[in-house]
């Protein structure tokens, strides 16, 4: 695991470069090039998330029928928001997946575990491979730099994840990176005037930082 979650910062920019993105942060991931996180332009990225989630393959994200002008304004939403934050991830400039952070106290997970001292929260959708096709070790890769943003970076204790217990390769996923299941819970519905999360029955689970990055 030590070796996975490696920090490795990214090379600066060249001089003469035109500056990069206001990201929040950059790492080499592996030799598949530089992930920088950045947050979500509700505008001007409009049409890059709307494209990813409107796809049968991001039915899980809740967000299927939705127009494209509807994602832009709860991602304006999200963006006015302490507690719930939007990140577009790029690799070497290119976008390639949409992270999305959350205290658990002020989301309805909360409800459903205890929440410690140092918890936040993640969903993870990944863009569909591409041009640059299914690469052999990417989806791992970039879950090491996001362990290393969360858990260094913003100095958390633990990552909380909570898939629908239906999406079993996303449930893999986070096993496979080191994530301990909790319990299966019931996500209550919200109604909110921008946004309607309905029922949901989820698989928690947990990356502690002493296990992603041992002493």
């Amino acid at each position: 695991m030590a070796d996975r979650f490696a920090v490795e910062d990214a090379p600066g920019d060249a001089p003469g470069a035109a500056p990069a993105p206001a990201y929040v942060h950059r790492q080499t991931a592996g030799g598949l090039g530089v992930v920088g996180i950045r947050p979500v332009d509700a505008e001007a990225d409009a049409d890059v998330v709307h494209g990813w989630v409107r796809e049968e393959r991001a039915a899980f994200w809740g967000m299927n029928g939705l127009t494209r002008d509807q994602v832009a304004d709860i991602y304006a939403h999200m963006a006015g928001l302490d507690t719930h934050h939007a990140f577009l991830v790029e690799l070497d400039g290119a976008p390639v997946a949409l992270l999305q952070t959350y205290e658990p106290a002020a989301d309805r997970v909360g409800d459903c575990y205890e929440v410690a001292s140092g918890d936040l929260g993640i969903h993870l959708l990944l863009a569909p491979a591409g041009a640059r096709g299914v690469r052999s070790g990417w989806s791992s890769a970039l879950m090491g730099v996001l362990a290393s943003y969360v858990l260094l970076g913003l100095d958390r204790s633990r990552v909380v994840v909570d898939p629908d217990v239906r999406n079993e390769k996303a449930i893999a996923r986070f096993l496979r990176q080191g994530f301990e299941a909790g319990p299966v819970v019931t996500l209550p519905e919200i109604d909110l005037p921008d946004v309607y999360p309905p029922e949901k029955k989820a698989q928690l689970a947990f990356l502690r930082r002493e296990v992603a990055f041992p002493a």
